[in-house]
């Protein structure tokens, strides 16, 4: 096995909380500073959290879904953020982004853009796997309407040729299914860009608080292994609007070690040099996929979907 060097340097961009009422200004402000030590410390990729423009305002309930429209963007690059992409074609920089998407013709997506060192869209990514209640629950300490605010998206896991290398997206509660970084590993992945917003309490199992971190890094490392491909994992951590959430944004190898973490829960930028041709030790041995998975086996896996047990 011969292998070569593709080496991209990430940088994570973690950002702290970001308030109620801090205006889209403000945020862009504080990603440009990010940006600016990324550019410092020669990264070729920035990767922003999930919902890095605005508060993550799901955890309010309005009467109308539309009382939130004022936390999406309906265009991205937008007039508030267009200086961002600017500054980033300028240093070279290529972007990945989230934030809430509000469509033409009325649909609401957590997505993120992904754009290239020369500002040129490479891909958007709709979040897949919508977690949280739909409904108002006023008796929970703070709510978790995305799925009262978002809406599930069926366009998949695509995978993109950029910046050398197979590139692919997801967001937050994605990272937590297995589903997600095989449909990308089928694909060759070798890079994927995960942002995500973590509170650090799970009102229907309390239990589960002390393992947020653990359970965090967990699954993005098992997916990093079992598809050999790198995983950045980027949080909007400390505690916003009376919320503590995780915060441990972190880089993850093809061998699953935690190749970068963040060791603040506010504005952080943690940088890797990420050696693409690395994959190829999992992706062409115990990984191989053409020549080891059993895809017969695995009806159950698309061809159901809540448990049935055996008789």
């Amino acid at each position: 096995m011969v292998l070569t060097k593709r080496v991209l340097r990430v940088a994570a961009a973690q950002l702290g909380p970001i308030g109620r009422e801090e205006s889209r200004s403000d945020v862009v402000t504080r990603l440009l500073a990010l940006l600016d030590e990324a550019a410092q410390r020669r990264a070729e990729l920035i990767v922003y959290p999930e919902l890095a423009l605005t508060t993550f305002f799901p955890r309010w309930y309005t009467e109308d879904p539309s009382g939130h429209d004022h936390y999406f963007e309906r265009s991205m690059p937008g007039p508030e953020t267009q200086v961002l992409f600017d500054t980033a074609r300028g240093h070279g920089i290529g972007v990945h982004l989230g934030y809430a998407e509000l469509t033409d013709d009325g649909h609401r997506y957590n997505s993120a853009i992904l754009v290239d060192r020369d500002g040129h869209t490479v891909g958007r990514y709709r979040k897949v796997h919508i977690p949280g209640h739909e409904d108002d629950e006023p008796l929970r300490p703070f709510q978790h309407l995305e799925r009262r605010y978002f809406e599930e998206s069926n366009d998949g896991f695509p995978v993109w040729r950029a910046f050398g290398g197979l590139v692919g997206m997801a967001i937050c509660n994605d990272r937590r299914w297995p589903e997600t970084y095989r449909e990308m590993g089928l694909q060759g992945v070798e890079l994927i860009l995960i942002g995500y917003n973590t509170p650090l309490h799970y009102a229907p199992d309390p239990a589960q608080n002390p393992l947020q971190a653990f359970h965090n890094h967990l699954c993005m490392q098992a997916g990093a292994y079992q598809n050999g491909t790198w995983v950045v994992g980027v949080a909007k951590g400390g505690t916003e609007e009376g919320v503590e959430s995780l915060a441990q944004s972190a880089i993850i190898a093809p061998s699953g070690q935690i190749a970068a973490q963040a060791v603040t829960a506010g504005d952080e930028l943690i940088v890797a040099d990420c050696d693409l041709d690395w994959c190829r030790h999992y992706k062409e041995t115990l990984f191989d996929f053409a020549r080891y998975r059993r895809p017969e086996m695995y009806g159950r896996i698309t061809g159901q979907k809540g448990v049935e047990e055996p008789s």
